[in-house]
């Protein structure tokens, strides 16, 4: 499968959240989500270490340039509901590892996979507040040691996506970076009604909640007219 250029960072054009597990298992990377505001805001640190992994569409913005661009069926695949395909396909045959929130987060999200997934192999987890170098080396050596087949860290980007990319020099495996997805996992964090996230408004939502994130979300007037003019 070919990688699209948008504006500088290369998204593959998957048509559904199987399609990337089938191409992650065959080449473990980092699965990295790309929404508009990451092609807008990236550094070219985060553009280098995208283009050199999973870029995916998280967003409906890169789905809608990708379609211009010809790529009919790419598809919007959110990335608090793709580590979650990934653990119901693979809890009883792969091992996970788990970074990150409060340490009653990881440990609320660790115990809600064990009460879904009796069997999931978890091969060890802890919270996402590395306080100095030597606890991320410990976290890695750690990773070294066990060997997990994914990684999830929910660190927030482009936090989360440095710190996997030091990983991945030590062990091998699928990484996907999660943001906030354990909240919403253990329902600290209320994600969008399903009419919502349906109709692609997901972000409308969140802004009607939050209206702070409105100087977060006044740049994507940006990306809507690049899409309109074909700039893409």
């Amino acid at each position: 499968m070919d990688k699209i250029n948008l504006k500088g960072i290369e998204v593959y054009p998957f048509a559904s959240a199987e399609q990337i597990i089938d191409f992650a298992l065959q080449r473990p990377g980092i699965l990295v989500a790309v929404n508009a505001e990451k092609v807008l805001n990236a550094t070219p640190q985060l553009r280098s270490l995208i283009n050199r992994n999973i870029g995916y569409c998280d967003g409906i913005g890169p789905v809608l340039a990708l379609r211009r661009m010809g790529c009919k069926h790419v598809a919007k695949v959110a990335g608090c509901e793709l580590w979650l395909h990934i653990v119901r396909r693979c809890h009883s045959n792969k091992s996970f590892y788990l970074v990150g929130g409060t340490q009653k987060v990881i440990d609320a999200t660790v115990a809600r996979l064990r009460k879904d997934f009796p069997d999931i192999d978890i091969a060890g987890y802890r919270n996402g507040y590395l306080s100095s170098h030597a606890e991320e080396d410990a976290l890695i050596a750690d990773i070294a040691e066990k060997k997990p087949d994914f990684v999830f860290v929910a660190m927030g980007s482009p936090r989360q996506e440095l710190l996997m990319e030091e990983m991945q020099k030590r062990h091998n495996a699928v990484y996907q970076g999660l943001g906030g997805s354990f909240d919403v996992y253990t329902g600290r964090v209320k994600r969008a009604p399903e009419a919502w996230v349906r109709c692609n408004a997901e972000w409308l939502y969140r802004l009607l909640h939050q209206p702070a994130r409105i100087k977060r979300q006044l740049p994507l007037v940006k990306f809507a007219y690049w899409i309109a003019a074909k700039k893409f």
